[in-house]
């Protein structure tokens, strides 16, 4: 389909001064589950055409938790959007990776606990698998996209979501360390598992700002660190995004956009319509 978003990307404001962004349009988009973070802004770079949600409102103005992660999944959805890189923070909790490097993540245990997980409720039931919840094939064309525009950038590893806004203690990042955790952020979680409900391949692009809090030799994590390596690493990730649309095809066949066939346990003839009706875009396929 000539029209057809080949890449939604959710992250800082920063990332839409695309040089050579065309056709942008900006659409305000209202969901069942409230309004997203931001407006959606589309656009083209060499005739592909991608999405951008800016996923803390504009002017950074959303904590983590106050994040309307399902609107934002829900909007993208609606706009066709199959694809959801997420570019993010994320402290090291591992000593090979280091401050300014970016790291494409395999796994992920969520330690938060004030968010909405899901897009199934209210008279209707739905199990996802998530034994691997980034999707393998869109990460790895992520990260060889990183290499050929000579990034820093290691595949593969665990990343921790917690609640914050703080940061951890030290007795916490250690804590988190024992557990086999790589890295940590505020943003992935319930995000990637909603990516998944809406049958989108998701894959986080995670830049390292510092070492947490656990390693006696640096300086611990600040507001200032995490600003000033994403600024760094704007440029970076704009280049990787564009090696990375020349290697997607319209039509690409993954896992990840069937993954509700056989979840959804509730009778068809017992879901209300209402429920049918506001997850549409999720589940009319199957209905």
């Amino acid at each position: 389909m000539k029209d057809r978003l080949l890449l939604g990307i959710i992250g800082g404001s920063g990332l839409y001064d695309f040089p050579g962004l065309e056709n942008r349009n900006s659409f305000e988009i209202d969901t069942p589950f409230g309004k997203p973070s931001s407006p959606i802004i589309t656009g083209a770079l060499n005739g592909k055409r991608i999405a951008f949600l800016a996923r803390h409102g504009i002017g950074h103005i959303l904590s983590p938790s106050e994040v309307n992660y399902r609107a934002n999944i829900y909007a993208l959805k609606s706009l066709g959007v199959s694809r959801l890189l997420s570019v993010s923070a994320c402290g090291s909790l591992h000593e090979d990776f280091a401050p300014g490097e970016i790291i494409i993540p395999d796994q992920i245990f969520d330690h938060t606990h004030k968010r909405a997980r899901t897009f199934f409720e209210d008279g209707v039931v739905a199990h996802i698998g998530v034994p691997n919840p980034f999707c393998p094939k869109l990460s790895q064309k992520v990260f060889s996209s990183l290499k050929k525009v000579k990034a820093a950038t290691h595949l593969g590893g665990t990343f921790i979501t917690i609640e914050g806004p703080r940061f951890s203690t030290i007795a916490e990042s250690n804590v988190f360390r024992s557990w086999g955790m790589s890295i940590i952020g505020m943003t992935a979680c319930p995000e990637i598992f909603l990516a998944r409900e809406a049958e989108m391949c998701y894959v986080t692009m995670a830049h390292v700002t510092d070492y947490d809090v656990w390693h006696s030799s640096e300086e611990p994590v600040s507001v200032e660190m995490v600003i000033k390596t994403l600024q760094n690493n704007t440029t970076t990730a704009q280049n990787a995004i564009r090696i990375l649309l020349q290697d997607l095809e319209d039509e690409e066949i993954c896992e990840c956009h069937t993954c509700l066939k056989d979840a959804i346990m509730t009778r068809a003839d017992l879901i209300p319509e209402k429920e049918k009706s506001r997850l549409d875009p999720l589940i009319k396929k199957y209905l």
